[in-house]
């Protein structure tokens, strides 16, 4: 009894941390998404697949996203690198490609 217990404890300790951390990554995601991304993706500038276009998303997402990071970090096409920004971290260009590609996906 005590081991499942402490298992149940286990599993919902990690659950709530993960939760933190995603809306701690969700806030940072969409923090550079409006400071660097939003410019081009909202319009749909260049090409640029819009925010929440699950259609125009579609075949990026596809390409699975360590692809969307690279493409995201050092640019493509009309794309610049961490879309002109160099000040931003690796890690907060992939928070802002976590968070497009989810306000991408479709719902279910």
């Amino acid at each position: 009894m005590q081991r499942t217990t402490l298992i149940k404890a286990s599993l919902l300790s990690t659950c709530v941390l993960f939760s933190a951390a995603t809306i701690a990554d969700d806030e940072a995601g969409k923090k550079t998404y409006d400071d660097a991304c939003k410019v081009c993706h909202e319009a749909g500038i260049a090409g640029s697949p819009k925010f929440g276009d699950a259609e125009a998303w579609a075949p990026r997402i596809a390409t699975g996203l360590e692809a969307l990071y690279t493409t995201s970090l050092n640019g493509k096409g009309a794309m610049p690198a961490k879309g002109g920004r160099a000040d931003i971290s690796d890690e907060n260009v992939k928070a802002a490609v976590d968070y497009m590609v989810k306000n991408a996906s479709p719902k279910l």
